[in-house]
């Protein structure tokens, strides 16, 4: 049988399951996810010894540091992901909400409601946690998943999966709510993006060129999700201490995720004063700076390229400029970062209004790190991806953002 046959038959099998999951209940949709997360605990040694197998592999081909960090599984990264799916199960149902409804001047009733889009396809790099999140927070919102994790992760997903549709199937639901994409070469990849009518939405999770790919190459609709290039600006109003800690944990809390800060722009009104605090600090944290002439002033700085400026790390390395003004700062933004996430460290709010407006990006935040875009940190439960598009969705992507709607009429005989 040929890769595309088989993936076509697992997505038609998600088809028929989603039928059944659109019409559970809660209760039971929270059942099953409690049931997962039994499942994840009670197999840990099992699915650890199968990360450990792919983290091996990884490292054995020589893999880059920053993408063996996003593949590794720990104890504590288990916790998170089961966490995450206690989470989820703690939220309110979205599906069956009632956006807006009105009864007409004609007397029909007219209700917006939320509903699952149906299947959805989910292909991503390294990150074994996205196989739970993403299982916990479609099945949450009524949708069969078809999971397809890079090679690198393929023995760590296969064993969270197999737990997951066993703790499923326990719950009364289907199995094949939930189901790995089978192949680990571009043919499944192609062969699920060209699955339109049997795969309702897909949403890529990774660097600029797997989404990109998908992008172009898919005939399924496809939701962005964006790289990184994060910005942290500190303004002449900055309180310098709290500049310091904010820019301090966006950049090395956790370099390999698409939040962290990879860009500082510090105003020369107080560069003088902050950049005496901040590249020691840094240099402390193991971070390599790739500044303008200012930043070049200090020891180990290396001179940034245009190319710096645009560039998505993923590791402890920041590229970093001093600007004359707040419109500068933005404007450098606008040229440079990918619309994800952009901060401005200010006491002023006349500049915080102006960054907040002008800055076109899925998150602008004020005094605070660029790590708080997060599903889970904005109450959202364990987050399937960070949209940076501006059709359907933007920013972190939590249930509500995983159903559509339709419309619902009634009437009373009525004829038009």
């Amino acid at each position: 049988m040929s890769t595309q046959q088989d993936v076509l038959d697992v997505a038609a099998r998600a088809r028929e399951a989603s039928h059944g999951l659109a019409l559970a209940t809660r209760a039971q949709k929270d059942g099953a996810l409690l049931a997962m997360v039994g499942a994840l605990l009670d197999h840990q040694d099992a699915i650890l010894a199968a990360n450990a197998e792919d983290v091996a592999r990884a490292e054995g081909s020589g893999t880059p540091a920053n993408v063996v960090d996003r593949l590794r599984l720990t104890p504590e990264r288990l916790e998170a992901m089961a966490q995450g799916l206690r989470d989820v199960a703690a939220l309110p149902d979205p599906v069956g909400e009632v956006v807006r409804g009105s009864t007409l001047a004609n007397g029909l009733e007219l209700r917006q409601v939320r509903v699952p889009f149906g299947v959805v396809g989910m292909i991503y790099e390294a990150r074994p946690n996205v196989t739970a999140d993403a299982a916990g927070i479609c099945l949450k919102s009524g949708n069969a998943v078809l999971l397809r994790g890079s090679s690198s992760a393929r023995s760590s997903n296969a064993a969270i999966v197999e737990v997951l549709r066993d703790a499923a199937v326990r719950a009364g639901l289907d199995a094949d709510v939930v189901q790995l994409v089978p192949g680990d070469t571009h043919e499944s990849v192609k062969a699920l993006m060209r699955a339109r009518g049997l795969v309702d939405v897909l949403i890529p999770r990774g660097g600029a060129g797997l989404i990109r790919s998908v992008v172009e190459e898919s005939t399924v609709p496809v939701i962005e999700t964006g790289v990184g290039n994060c910005h942290v600006y500190v303004d002449r109003a900055a309180d310098l201490d709290k500049a310091l800690a904010i820019v301090v944990n966006a950049k090395t809390q956790r370099t390999s995720v698409c939040n962290a800060a990879e860009s500082l722009l510090v105003h020369a009104d107080v560069a003088g004063a902050f950049l005496p605090m901040v590249v020691p600090a840094l240099v402390a944290e193991g971070v390599v700076i790739h500044g303008d002439e200012q930043f070049l002033a200090y020891d180990g700085v290396l001179p940034a390229t245009e190319e710096d400026y645009a560039q998505e790390y993923l590791s402890l390395d920041i590229s970093a400029a001093v600007v004359g003004s707040i419109d500068e700062a933005i404007r450098h933004i606008r040229r440079y970062s990918s619309q994800h996430s952009d901060a401005v460290v200010t006491e002023d709010q006349a500049a915080a209004r102006l960054f907040t407006r002008s800055v076109d990006s899925a998150a602008v935040l004020v005094n605070a790190s660029t790590r708080f875009t997060d599903g889970g940190e904005f109450g959202f439960g364990a987050e399937i991806g960070i949209s940076t598009q501006k059709l359907h969705a933007r920013g972190p992507m939590g249930l509500p953002e995983m159903t559509t709607t339709k419309y619902v009429v009634t009437g009373d005989g009525h004829v038009r």
